[in-house]
């Protein structure tokens, strides 16, 4: 199975949640957005994937590569 990138997106009623891309259900949702982002950048980290960080708007917010960078820094 491929891994997909994560998302911490909004899930309502104040609270947030962590979806795989492209995923119908939220594999976790959480009080607190430091909360979901604690937990996406973990599966983001071991599925070497993306971590998208959305705002409360659904804007992008942050992105981070966590072993699939397609710019990595030189040097």
């Amino acid at each position: 199975m491929a891994s997909k990138n994560q998302h911490v997106t909004p899930h309502g009623d104040g609270r947030w949640q962590v979806k795989a891309e492209d995923s119908h259900r939220a594999t976790v949702v959480t009080r607190t957005q430091a909360e979901a982002i604690s937990i996406a950048k973990e599966i983001a980290r071991n599925q070497k994937t993306e971590l998208f960080v959305h705002r409360p708007d659904g804007r992008i917010r942050e992105r981070n590569s966590y072993g699939n960078d397609p710019f990595p820094p030189k040097g």
